[in-house]
């Protein structure tokens, strides 16, 4: 089997993409897996140091303020339908899965004119405008939250939830070692603060504009702010004399020990994070960006929300609740059990083997 995927842009598209293709090795270990992404992006990097080759696309999304620069983004479209067309024609793949992204349009657009069969899989609770548009042409599409038939042919909808990390499902089995890997202490209540694996600006001035509040707290925190961020709230962090129960990380590469040691977390809503939380069953304070397509992050927690399973601060309120929620709640232990048990219950587990089952029935069917 020859299978392309495509899309990536943010962590939240490529570790699914990455799950996927791990599944798929495992089931047929004589796969050939080429990934397509867009150039200078983080996908570049992540997707190589997976193990797996990459092609770089020139594609940009379109900018919805100022219309003009969309001149140069028609342009590297163009491009990049080009160079998609000759990788398909040379690669000769088996099925273009797209997961998201601005490379998975042109891949899968080009894929559906050559007869290349197509599966989409949309993260979000609410569908991005490239799903929607690649939708009538893929053979399915796999879900993660119940009524996509808003934006999706019903008879393509597969509800198989979102593949994550795998090294995160794996159990703690020392839950000791993972605080001395942080230097946190046992005998203390953690949140855990995550922006996503760029960080979030919100988030990050929330709680370096309460430091005095949680410095002073019997609380302490282990915090990943994003490498664009780090420095300046590190020495931020030395001016206010290096809080001890203050623990600051760029990026936390050992997320499943981090997970571990949470009692709380502390959020952005994208779709491979929540899929995270539920099947981790943690408890945790969503703060969605504002700063995407169709508002799609603040669906995203809602569908958590409006079954108290999760505590929504709005981004517009962080600056001044979220220091203020996170250590209240993390002190409710009742409050914790309870949005631990409701998060648990929306989880979809093995996510990543049903894809690869629907992707097992499509490439058979266009075999015979």
């Amino acid at each position: 089997m020859r299978v392309i995927i495509s899309g990536g842009g943010t962590g939240g598209h490529i570790f699914p993409a990455l799950s996927i293709a791990e599944a798929l090795k495992k089931r047929f270990p004589n796969v050939e897996i080429l990934f397509v992404g867009a150039e200078n992006r983080m996908e570049m990097e992540k997707i190589p140091a997976a193990g797996y080759p990459i092609i770089g696309l020139p594609v940009a999304g379109f900018d919805r303020k100022n219309l003009l620069r969309n001149i140069d983004v028609l342009i590297k479209l163009q491009k990049s339908l080009h160079l998609a067309k000759n990788t398909l024609k040379d690669f000769r793949p088996d099925i273009a899965i797209g997961v998201g992204g601005y490379a998975s349009g042109p891949t899968l657009k080009m894929a559906s004119k050559l007869g290349i069969p197509t599966l989409i899989q949309e993260q979000n609770s609410y569908a991005g405008v490239t799903n929607k548009l690649l939708a009538k042409k893929a053979s399915k599409i796999c879900v993660a939250y119940d009524g996509m038939e808003r934006f999706f042919p019903e008879e393509k909808i597969v509800l198989t939830g979102n593949p994550v990390r795998q090294n995160l499902l794996a159990k703690v089995e020392d839950k000791l070692a993972a605080y001395a890997f942080f230097g946190l202490d046992p005998d203390k209540k953690t949140i855990l603060v995550v922006g996503g694996s760029l960080g979030a600006r919100t988030i990050n001035n929330s709680i370096m504009g309460d430091m005095d509040k949680l410095a002073k707290s019997d609380v302490q925190v282990l915090w990943q702010s994003g490498k664009i961020y780090h420095e300046a709230l590190k020495k931020k962090l030395e001016e206010k004399g290096n809080p001890a129960n203050i623990h600051l990380n760029d990026f936390i590469s050992r997320m499943d020990l981090a997970y571990a040691v949470a009692d709380l977390v502390v959020s952005r809503a994208g779709a491979g994070s929540i899929s995270e939380l539920c099947l981790l069953r943690k408890a945790a304070i969503l703060v969605p960006s504002p700063n995407v397509a169709e508002d799609h992050q603040t669906k995203n927690a809602l569908a958590l929300v409006n079954k108290e399973a999760a505590i929504l601060v709005k981004d517009v309120e962080a600056e001044q609740k979220l220091a203020d929620e996170a250590l209240k709640d993390v002190q409710d232990t009742r409050l914790l059990e309870k949005l631990s048990a409701h998060v648990g219950k929306l989880a979809l587990p093995d996510s990543a083997e049903h894809i690869v089952d629907e992707i097992v029935k499509i490439v058979g069917a266009n075999r015979r």
